[in-house]
Parts: C-alpha cells; structure tokens; sequence
C-alpha cells in the first residue's frame, strides 16, 4: 500500500517556530516530526511515500531526498499554494491508485493497520478514519431549560467525551473526487460530500495511540514527554 503524507501547510498555530520551519520538520528528539511518521509507516512495511509539501518545502526536501536514507522511496506533490488537508491531497491524485493511506504530517502515531485495512475491505468502503477517544471539561457550567423556561439542572463544568478523527485514513481513490481541484479545501467538507452522496464511509478506533502536534503548547508537551521518557512516548 502507498501512503500520501500531508506536509505542506502553513502551521499558524505554532508560529513563532514555523516562520523558518515547516511545522512536520520540528525537530522531537534527534529527528524531524516526519522522520518520526516516516519511521512508523517503515516499520508497517509501507515504504512507497508520496510527502505533499508547499510551504519551505525545500527543507522537507532537502533532509529527506528521495527516502533511500530512511528504508522509503519518497516522490513529492508540490503546491504553489495553501490548499488545505483535502486540496493538498487532490493535488496527489497523478501519485495514487486504487486504495492508499493517508495520513497528517503533524501528528505521532502508533497503532497497527491490520484491523483498520480489514474493516475497510470487509464493508468495501470508500474512506475508513482511524479515531480516538477524547474528552474535555468545558470551561462554563451548562444550564438545562424546560419548555417552559423553567431551570431543570445546572451541571458546572460538565465533561464530554467522545471519539474524534485523528488525521489518518485508509481511501480510495474514487474518493478525490469529492475534492475540486486547486482549491483551498478542508478533509471534513471532503467527507461531508461523499457521505450526503450515500458512500460507504467507516471508523474504526485501533489499539494504540496518537499525538497531536497542533499548536505550541501540544509541542512542547510532546518534547516533554519525549526527553522524559528517553525518546519513547507513552
């Protein structure tokens, strides 16, 4: 299976860090964000990479060549322009055949594939997402009204939890062409298309865990917990 990684955008949310850097080459360790990804898809025996990349991608470039260094075989998408999660992928599309991963260049992951390509094939999906479970406590107390305005509970803070899409699926190709070509796009819209189409779109949460590195502050809790722990996230 090929994978298409997701590198080429802007990352605002962790400027200042990102004015020189694009946001997957932020070194954790001894090695880039990418290098980490790079390393888990070689480690699945997905070494066939095409790496989307846009802003100062010549860094990305530049480091990681053509991935013989790394045990991949790297070609590159290049974009003029922000596109977005969805129009970066679209912009991959010449690269792609048939069923391929997809993941975010942003993020550390470390499951296994197994089960989330079996369920893919068993129910012939379009799209298959890998989520995670999530939760949060709100910053303000909920208030519940009646029809008649009368108050029926007041629950301070309440926590919610529920499962959230981590930025890595396994697609089909026919799934680009929810996506417009050369144009700002986000992944949801993208979903949002084909399932009002009536695709058959799945999710599955894998044993293991996943890393968010989407602004400062998750960043630094990930190098935290990387020095801590000598290299090995928990």
């Amino acid at each position: 299976m090929k994978a298409v990684v997701l590198a080429g955008g802007l990352g605002t949310r962790l400027r200042p860090y990102t004015y020189f850097l694009p946001k997957p080459m932020l070194p954790l360790g001894y090695k880039p964000l990418l290098g980490h990804i790079i390393d888990w898809l070689v480690s699945l025996k997905i070494t066939n990479l095409v790496v989307c990349v846009g802003y100062l991608q010549k860094v990305i470039e530049e480091y990681f060549e053509n991935g013989a260094d790394f045990g991949a075989q790297i070609s590159y998408s290049r974009s003029q322009k922000p596109l977005g999660t969805a129009g970066q992928l679209k912009h991959a599309e010449p690269f792609v055949d048939g069923s391929f991963l997809c993941v975010y260049g942003d993020s550390l992951y470390d499951f296994e594939l197994k089960e989330v390509v079996k369920l893919h094939e068993k129910r012939g999906a379009l799209a298959t997402m890998v989520l995670m479970d999530y939760k949060t406590k709100m910053k303000y107390g909920f208030i519940d009204l009646g029809k008649d305005n009368s108050v029926l509970q007041w629950r301070e803070k309440p926590e919610v939890s529920n499962l959230i899409n981590v930025g890595c699926y396994i697609m089909e190709k026919e799934f680009l062409k929810y996506i417009p070509e050369n144009k700002m796009y986000g992944m949801d819209v993208a979903f949002k298309n084909a399932l009002s189409e009536g695709e058959t779109i799945c999710g599955i949460r894998p044993k293991g865990q996943v890393i968010d590195i989407g602004d400062k502050e998750s960043y630094e809790k990930a190098v935290e917990a990387y020095d801590s722990e000598f290299g090995k996230i928990l």
